[in-house]
């Protein structure tokens, strides 16, 4: 598995395992937990994707059970904040709503740290634009968690390059990357700037929802599944590494998080690192995708 330098001091497996699901599964015991972790470092998948909010503001605390201090050594941690929904230890909200206030940011690195039983985050986003945000705060406030030594790196989520460049004004700290939804069924970012500002300044963007939340394999997009499982067939694994494949093949850098309970699914996310697209392949994948030829 390639690994992809966040930071001067941070790198990512170039895959990462998301947790989002992590709470809506039949099973959140500690070893069920430790063994969807370790089926990810067999295979070098080494970096987790978190978020406050998951799980009704659960997941965090469901990996925090799980983790002994010999496995939170061997992983890197993301997770977000800055969504407010009137659930879990926010139930009283009025209205669901974001708030990069600072007194909100040092709060939910607290709650993180406590929740995930660690000392340190490895890189902290937020998780949406703040309609409402002071970007001096919010970015005083990212500065703050840096300096204290809780959070490694910092960078944002879904966020437009005109989001990126108001918080980033108001920061001493780079911005290490943006996590926003990108795959065969929302591939827009690669046409409207969003890759291509990131790419310019060589930062990384991280994918959520590579495979489309399951639309990917609809039946109205059969074309796009044959394309797929044919590329698939051709070297050996499934059609959804090669929709992963297609993302890793992009100059970008980019890195796919994929999320599944299933311990069968989880041991074969690493096929797509695999497989080595080129040019004609993945615009053969992309004609399918966008229905029509190119220009």
């Amino acid at each position: 598995m390639d690994r992809i330098q966040i930071t001067p001091e941070l790198d990512f497996s170039r895959i990462v395992y998301g947790m989002w699901r992590l709470g809506d599964d039949d099973n959140t015991a500690p070893e069920h937990v430790q063994a969807k972790i370790s089926a990810c470092l067999d295979q070098g998948i080494t970096t987790m994707d978190q978020a406050d909010i998951y799980g009704g503001y659960m997941a965090e605390e469901i990996l925090g059970n799980a983790l002994t201090p010999d496995l939170r050594n061997k992983i890197e941690i993301v997770t977000k904040c800055d969504i407010v929904a009137p659930a879990g230890r926010y139930d009283k909200a009025r209205v669901k709503h974001y708030d990069t206030s600072r007194a909100h940011i040092l709060a939910s690195v607290e709650h993180s740290l406590r929740l995930m039983k660690t000392d340190r985050i490895d890189l902290l986003l937020i998780h949406r634009p703040d309609p409402f945000m002071d970007h001096h705060e919010t970015g005083a406030a990212l500065d703050e968690v840096v300096a204290a030594g809780k959070v490694r790196a910092v960078g944002v989520s879904n966020f437009r390059p005109w989001d990126w460049t108001l918080l980033q004004s108001a920061m001493k700290t780079p911005l290490s990357t943006n996590q926003i939804e990108l795959s065969l069924m929302t591939y827009d970012a690669f046409t409207n700037g969003d890759i291509a500002f990131l790419q310019e300044r060589g930062i990384p963007p991280m994918a959520w929802s590579p495979l489309g939340g399951g639309t990917l394999f609809a039946s109205s997009r059969e074309d796009l599944r044959k394309e797929l499982k044919k590329v698939g067939e051709e070297h050996g694994v499934d059609a959804a590494a090669v929709a992963v494949a297609w993302l890793l093949a992009h100059p970008a850098r980019i890195l796919p998080v994929l999320g599944t309970n299933n311990l069968d699914r989880i041991a074969r996310i690493g096929d797509a690192a695999k497989l080595k697209m080129d040019r004609e392949t993945w615009f053969e994948i992309y004609t399918h995708a966008i229905g029509h030829e190119v220009a």
